[in-house]
């Protein structure tokens, strides 16, 4: 399920210490058992802390440390559903929420296809994501990882003017799950991360860069990584102006191919499909991309901080093919679309708490083809390396697929990068996209968000310039 850490709530009531050692499993299951005949009754329950550090021109300039509570109960009766949250595990409030979740459980329009996640027989796949090295960081070594990423990125280029933040992060969460249907579930995780934005300046222009590095241990986050990375991105772009519009090769390194493949990944879900807002929606089993792509949301996978043993219901995560070497394979479910579109829960179940299940991406990555960045580079006689898109989701349609959006990067010519580019726009629909990768490199890449990408090449899209 996982845990939304908190950015600065104060505690509630029944959340000093006592709630800190409360069990989750033991307390989701103490409330379902006061399920009444003929109700289903789910409650999920939360726990998460969090620090965030920021320094600024060599001070801390904000430090924060939070711990957040939540609890959820989902009633159905009769084919209504009911749903009332709380953020104490105080016994009151817990009652009062779930008197709440029965209320509007009796003022629910009936849905033939409500009801709780049925188990259905698939191993969980366990996995340990939980690092003490995270909880045992102290602040000062927090402090001291924000203020030494700012002075390596202003060390780093006589050309770099500022840092616009520089920051350390961590969460810690746990959550649990229990049900009048079987689910009894609880799993754990941490993250921590480092990241910068960087300005470099050469006389009244002045370009940004950004360079991050996540993980579930402190000691493996590469400072020296994030800070050069910010700073190459910074001032590579110095000088950039717009090109003659013209069809090239378009390079999308790992974030930006990631970013792509969300958007497209989040066209193939259950819930999406069933509103009509979905350009694959008819598309099962036909070809909707190059053959060299082949896209799977795979929870268990380790290596994703999208990672987890059970979803939003409590059915075990899976390994779900979207698209096999080109071919759409499917969509992704909880158990309420499932049911409505005549199959089964993928155990793609993701909510909060306080929230209700929907369907969501937990660990979008693509297969790994071969050859680096600079390999992939070499091979184009004629294109762009896309270092960023502006304006990226509400210049992509997700129904029609259609998108337009600006971009700025660099020129690739006789299998070299060139000069800087600015103010051009990149044209195209998610589905030529996907049918036009011609390649896709070899290095997996992480990213926050928990998906894994590497470089993809896009065979002739329409750049727009001056």
């Amino acid at each position: 399920m996982g845990a939304t850490p908190a950015t600065g709530a104060a505690p509630a009531a029944g959340e000093g210490p006592g709630a800190a050692a409360v069990d989750l499993l033991d307390l989701a299951d103490r409330w379902v058992a006061q399920a009444r005949p003929g109700e289903e009754l789910e409650v999920a329950v939360a726990r998460s802390t969090s620090t965030s550090v920021r320094a600024y021109q060599g001070e801390v300039e904000s430090f924060t440390s939070a711990t957040s509570f939540g609890l959820g109960v989902r009633v159905i009766v009769d084919g209504r559903q009911g749903f009332a949250h709380c953020g104490t595990f105080d016994d009151d409030a817990v009652a009062e929420a779930l008197a709440d979740a029965r209320d509007n459980a009796g003022f629910a329009e009936p849905d033939p296809w409500a009801g709780l996640a049925e188990p259905d027989g698939v191993a969980p796949v366990v996995q340990d994501l939980w690092n003490p090295a995270v909880t045992a960081v102290g602040p000062a070594r927090k402090v001291a990882l924000a203020l030494e990423l700012e002075r390596a990125v202003m060390a780093g280029d006589p050309r770099i003017s500022g840092v616009r933040e520089a920051a350390y992060g961590d969460s810690a969460g746990e959550s649990a799950i229990a049900a009048t249907t079987g689910a009894r579930t609880s799993g754990r995780s941490t993250s921590c991360w480092l990241s910068v934005s960087s300005l470099a300046s050469d006389g009244s222009e002045t370009m940004t860069g950004y360079g991050v590095d996540v993980g579930r241990d402190p000691d493996h986050l590469d400072l020296d990584r994030v800070a050069a990375d910010a700073v190459l991105r910074a001032t590579r772009l110095l000088g950039g102006r717009a090109v003659p519009s013209q069809r090239l090769a378009l390079v999308l390194e790992p974030r930006l191919a990631a970013t792509m493949l969300g958007i497209v990944g989040g066209t193939l879900t259950g819930e999406v499909v069933l509103k009509g807002r979905s350009p694959f929606a008819d598309r099962v089993g036909q070809v909707v991309a190059s053959p060299l792509l082949t896209l799977v949301d795979d929870p268990t996978d380790p290596a994703s901080l999208g990672a987890d043993t059970w979803d939003g219901e409590g059915l075990a995560c899976r390994r779900n093919v979207l698209i096999a070497s080109g071919v759409l394979q499917g969509f992704l479910h909880n158990s309420h679309t499932g049911r409505r579109s005549g199959t089964a829960s993928t155990g793609s179940a993701v909510r909060g708490a306080r929230s209700l299940p929907g369907v969501g991406l937990q660990a979008l990555a693509v297969a790994p083809g071969s050859g680096s960045l600079e390999d992939l580079v070499a091979g184009i006689e004629h294109g762009f390396l896309v270092q960023s898109m502006a304006g990226l989701h509400s210049g992509v349609n997700p129904t029609s697929g259609d998108f337009s959006v600006g971009a700025e990067g660099l020129m690739i010519r006789g299998g070299e990068l060139a000069e800087p580019v600015r103010e051009v726009t990149v044209a195209s629909t998610l589905q030529r996209l996907l049918g036009d990768v011609q390649a896709v490199g070899g290095e997996l890449e992480w990213l926050p968000s928990g998906a894994g990408c590497a470089t993809m090449v896009v065979a002739e899209v329409a750049l727009s310039g001056r």
